[in-house]
């Protein structure tokens, strides 16, 4: 569960993160993630998560949503049948929450711009 977020934060299970990261389906979160292209979103970027099978991926675009996902990512998300949500953090950290009660659910969050 995702307690609270600002600017550069997310608070996860209590626990403060500083840096951009991964939630797998199993909770395990992988911080200082970095993607190939900066404010781009390719599915090399989230290859691992893909690969764990959730339902949805929840991409969090940053506090004003700048990072915008790859069309590319999100045909072939759709053809393995991942629902892909990519919305700014506010958004995107409602539905993760949400969904997380009785969904296989990966996400990956860009925590500033």
């Amino acid at each position: 569960m995702i307690d609270a977020f600002s600017f550069g934060a997310l608070v996860i299970d209590g626990k403060k993160y500083s840096s951009d990261l991964i939630i797998y389906p199993d909770g395990r979160i992988v911080d200082g993630w970095w993607r190939k292209s900066g404010h781009r979103l390719f599915d090399e970027d989230i290859h691992d998560l893909i690969h764990s099978q959730p339902e949805y991926i929840i991409a969090g675009t940053g506090i004003y949503g700048y990072v915008k996902p790859d069309k590319g990512l999100e045909i072939l998300l759709h053809k393995k049948g991942i629902v892909f949500i990519g919305e700014k953090n506010e958004s995107a950290i409602q539905k993760y929450n949400q969904k997380i009660v009785n969904k296989r659910v990966g996400a990956c969050f860009h925590l500033t711009c």
